[in-house]
Parts: C-alpha cells; sequence; structure tokens
C-alpha cells in the first residue's frame, strides 16, 4: 500500500508519497534520483499511469535532505520519468510542510520551507493569514540564458536553465496562440523541437551533464500589460508532450531570465492555458543570470491509499498519450 497527498498548484496536479515505499539510497539529491530511477520506476508508472493517474500526472518521493540547511528533499517524477526542477511542485510542497505541521510556522506572517531538490536548493515561502496559507513563493535556483535563436522545429528557440532547460518559443511565430483549441498542434511542435534539440551544444548544462537536455517548449503570447505587471499566457509541454496546467514554475524562471536579459525590470504576471496565474520577480542579480521569486498558491485535493492487486492484469497501468 503506498500513501500520498494530493494537492494542485494553478490547475497541475501534485502528488506526494508519504508511505509505503523503501528507502532512497544516496549521498545527494541527484545520487538518489539515480537510485529512484532505478529502483522505484515502477511505483512511478503505478502512481503516475492510468487508471490511477494520467498521462500529465505529476508527482514526488520525499527524502531526506543533503544536509540540515534544509527542511526535506523531493524527488519529481511525471509519466516519462524524473525531473530535476519542479516550480509548481514547490509550491505544494510548502503548503504541505505547513499544512501536516513539518515546520513551525507564522499564523500571520511568512515561513521559508528550504528544499532540497536535484537541481539544487530551493525555498518555498508560506505566507499565512488568520492561520490559513494564502500565497507562496517559490524562490528558484540561479537561472540564466544559454542561448539565442537555436533553429527547431522549423523556428528559432531561445534556451535558458531555470532549475531544467526549457526552449521558449512565441506561438505566433507557428501562426498559433496559446489556447485550448491549439493546444493538440503546440504539442505536436514542441515534440519536434524537442527532437531537433536533443544532442544540441546548448542543451548541455555547463557543470553537471546529470542536469542536460531540454525538458520542456513554452509556447507564449504577449498580453497587455496588468498594473505595474509585464503580461504574458504559456503553455509549457515537458517531457513527451506531457502539458503543464499551471503557468510552470521552473519554466517561468527560465522565461524571467530571458526577459530580464531583454530588459525588463518589472514584475511578470505569467496566465496559464487554463487561466491560473504565477506572479514572478527577480529578487536577486548573479553572475550569469538571476534568481526568480514566483508566487501562486497550492490546494490539497486528497489523500490516497494505493494498491497493486498481484492479479491485476494491467499492472502498473498504462498510458494513451
Amino acid at each position: 500500500m503506498i500513501t500520498t497527498v494530493d494537492y494542485h498548484t494553478g490547475g497541475e496536479p501534485f502528488r506526494i508519497v508519504t508511505g509505503g515505499v523503501p528507502e532512497i539510497p544516496g549521498s545527494d539529491l541527484l545520487s538518489r534520483r539515480g537510485s529512484a530511477m532505478e529502483r522505484l520506476d515502477d511505483v512511478r508508472r503505478l502512481l503516475c499511469h492510468e487508471p490511477r493517474g494520467h498521462a500529465d500526472m505529476y508527482g514526488c518521493f520525499l527524502v531526506p535532505p543533503d544536509d540540515p540547511g534544509a527542511r526535506l528533499g523531493a524527488l519529481f517524477w511525471h509519466k516519462d520519468g524524473f525531473s530535476t526542477a519542479c516550480g509548481h511542485g514547490t509550491i505544494a510542497l510548502g503548503a504541505y510542510a505547513v499544512h501536516e505541521g513539518l515546520v513551525e510556522a507564522d499564523p500571520d506572517g511568512e515561513t521559508d520551507v528550504v528544499i532540497d531538490v536535484p537541481s539544487g536548493r530551493v525555498t518555498a515561502r508560506v505566507r499565512r493569514a488568520g492561520g490559513k496559507v494564502r500565497g507562496v513563493t517559490f524562490v528558484s535556483v540561479p537561472s540564466y540564458v544559454i542561448a539565442r535563436g537555436v533553429p527547431a522545429g522549423g523556428v528559432k528557440t531561445d534556451l535558458a536553465y531555470g532549475g531544467a532547460i526549457y526552449a521558449s518559443v512565441p506561438a505566433a511565430a507557428l501562426g498559433l496562440s496559446v489556447e485550448p483549441r491549439h493546444l493538440t498542434e503546440l504539442i505536436g511542435y514542441a515534440r519536434r523541437i524537442k527532437a531537433d534539440l536533443a544532442g544540441h551544444p546548448a542543451s548541455r548544462h555547463p557543470a553537471d551533464e546529470r542536469l542536460s537536455g531540454v525538458y520542456g517548449v513554452i509556447f507564449y503570447d504577449e498580453l497587455p500589460d496588468a498594473g505595474d505587471a509585464a503580461c504574458q499566457r504559456n503553455v509549457t509541454v515537458f517531457a513527451d508532450g506531457e502539458v503543464d496546467r499551471s503557468p510552470c514554475g521552473s519554466g517561468t524562471a527560465a522565461r524571467l531570465a530571458l526577459l530580464h536579459d531583454e530588459g525588463l525590470r518589472r514584475p511578470l504576471l505569467h496566465t496559464s492555458i487554463v487561466g491560473s496565474e504565477f506572479r514572478a520577480r527577480v529578487a536577486e542579480v548573479t553572475g550569469d543570470g538571476v534568481v526568480p521569486e514566483i508566487e501562486g498558491m497550492a490546494y490539497r485535493t486528497g489523500r490516497h491509499a494505493f494498491e497493486l492487486d498481484p492479479d491485476d492484469p494491467i499492472g502498473t497501468g498504462f498510458t494513451l498519450r
């Protein structure tokens, strides 16, 4: 029996495994990720695939942090494997840590939940009022521009790192817009763009090969300013055709790095394909990029106890896309 607590952040699911899996060995989060890929891939499939999940499911295994400077560690996964970063998941983990009493939280203020993930150390800054969680700010790893104007899928792409590597493309360059009616076409373009960028020098992480590879393709529309903020609508297609319902936390970090490089000095209001919003700003300028802060909100959707009947011919499940 595997137990989970489920959340959604901006409409994107996040399934947190709370029991039923063995300890995952490793000296740090990246090595634990490697162990999980070898030893627990059947559990990932069980929780992601139908009939317990779906083609766009997301979640994590909780593991010890790399050192006492963090409260917990997380290994992120989706239907196709394990990712190195997850902003919407970090937001959900901050809410979870406060809801479950894993941290002592100010009932009328902000509490930092420090989390180790494969891409580094991140923070979920949980804001409460009257004892209720009202918002969570994801403080990302340093994010930076990798390359601009890289041809792929018949268009030019801009690549940036926000805990994972993303390719950004204006949807208008494809004659499309970020709307549900164009989603099938956008998924197809994302797959072609990722295939063309596979092995490209711009898809390699400069310091750690385990962080290399284009994880997602971000299609975006420019929108009118919203108050003091620049505004864009996006959809991130990650892994093998998975669609982020939220504005994508680590993708927003990558977008903010690109926009700051272009001269943006205002906040970014990032809207998803389903209308949910993240508000992002540059908290710090580093030697080669920025440290983004991205505010959103996560809501608990349920608690589950999953089982696998040994006689079930479907086993750990399937996906149709």
